[in-house]
């Protein structure tokens, strides 16, 4: 039944089960977190040979560089050619770095702010720079923006990435607007994978800043519930063919390929960013964690053995997606209270509600014992304009615990999302 063409009668049974339902929950003392993706125990341990991987005497790389000591600010060659491969480009235009590729986004973005980039005229912060952010998205792209004083401009996202009739509005007249995030296979938290037409719209759009850059998160390159990666066009290539070599730059990691706290990041760009990248950094670091990105390569091998890990995980994860989208659709379905997405990969699932009802859904979450991202999230400023999106993040727990969350967070739904009808 469509609750929100249905008649107060109907409406108010509905929300009096619901109601009831989430008191029961309550008494249960329940203390489940479902508020960020990350891997799993079960995840983890596949990639435990790590551990094994580099022993006592191995530690020189493939040129006899004794990767114990310092240097080496790009990384070891033979990480390089691993994860260009793996990024789709070439050795000599991607930096391999530590654990956190959102340290390099970071670095990326505060010195463009202090010093400017290559193509542009001085930095950042002497002329007002501004961001496009596609909603719902990252939160954490959004905390760099906010902590370096980065004006932030939302663009809906579609089936098809960002709204690019918008992007390209934004971009054309305002030298100011420097910059786009894009997660662009299994978006962050709603799933889409960019079309070729976006990507293609991306590389070649008219913009007003000459240094104007393409942050591209590929975070969940590989990252598929079953049926193999998404296909994805190549943005550096689009923007080289379209006379833009500087504007895209490609970021990933193996942080939940591998061990997250432990894995190794990735950037990958034009001939002049990499120059400009090294350049920068260099004044921060003397060399990443080689030994660590030597057991990266020895436990990968190669790309084969990348996508052959990424199943591993797809066989983990899969069930638990299958369950929150089970509990959605028994829950919710028909019911007009919610709508959410059904991703191929990536860490979460996004589910709008009614308006105005999604902080409430997550307190009455939380007052049953089970923590969800907390609302606005997933836009600039931590401010849904409609409070309406929430974030699941199922790779954590168990199968049995998110079955449990998802029964709270549904009677959550219904019980607010019945009151507002009621109330309008």
């Amino acid at each position: 039944m469509d609750l929100t063409k249905a008649d107060a009668d109907a409406v108010k049974a509905r929300h009096n089960d619901a109601a009831g339902r989430m008191e029961k929950l309550r008494g249960r003392n329940l203390s489940l977190d479902m508020t960020r993706g990350k891997p799993s125990p079960e995840q983890l341990n596949l990639s435990d040979d790590l551990l094994i991987a580099v022993q006592p005497g191995e530690t020189d790389g493939e040129d006899g560089t004794d990767l114990r000591n310092y240097g080496g600010l790009a990384g070891i060659p033979e990480a390089r050619r691993l994860f260009a491969e793996f990024l789709g480009t070439v050795p000599e235009r991607i930096i391999v770095g530590g654990n956190s590729s959102l340290s390099m986004m970071w670095d990326v973005l505060s010195n463009a702010m202090s010093f400017g980039m290559p193509d542009g005229e001085g930095p950042w912060r002497d002329q007002g720079a501004k961001f496009i952010c596609p909603v719902p998205g990252y939160d954490r792209h959004f905390a760099i923006c906010e902590r370096l004083g980065i004006e932030m401009i939302t663009v809906e996202m579609t089936p098809d990435g960002p709204d690019m009739d918008t992007v390209r509005a934004l971009v054309a007249d305002d030298a100011s607007v420097k910059g786009i995030w894009c997660v662009p296979k299994y978006s962050n938290p709603s799933g889409e994978t960019y079309s070729d037409e976006t990507v293609q719209a991306l590389a070649t759009m008219p913009t007003a800043a000459s240094d104007f850059r393409i942050m591209w998160d590929n975070a969940y390159a590989v990252h598929h519930l079953g049926d193999g990666p998404a296909s994805l066009s190549d943005i550096m290539k689009a923007c080289e063919a379209a006379g833009h070599p500087n504007r895209a730059i490609v970021l990933g990691s193996t942080s939940k390929m591998t061990h997250a706290g432990a894995g190794v990041a990735m950037l990958a760009s034009s001939p002049d960013n990499i120059k400009d990248h090294l350049d920068k950094i260099a004044y921060a670091m003397i060399g990443p964690d080689k030994v660590n990105q030597l057991r990266h390569v020895r436990f990968f091998k190669n790309m084969d053995g990348i996508l052959a890990h990424m199943k591993k995980h797809a066989e983990i994860i899969a069930p638990k997606f299958a369950a929150v989208e089970e509990a959605l659709e028994k829950n919710l379905g028909g019911s007009g209270l919610a709508t959410w997405t059904k991703p191929d990969g990536g860490y979460f699932v996004s589910v709008d509600v009614l308006d105005g009802c999604a902080s409430k859904v997550i307190a009455r979450c939380a007052d049953a014992g089970v923590k969800i991202t907390p609302a606005g999230a997933t836009y600039p400023y931590g401010k849904d304009p409609f409070d309406k999106n929430i974030r699941i993040a199922p790779t954590l727990p168990g199968i049995d615990e998110i079955k449990v969350a998802m029964t709270v967070l549904t009677a959550a739904i219904e019980e607010v999302c019945t009151q507002k009808l009621l109330d309008t």
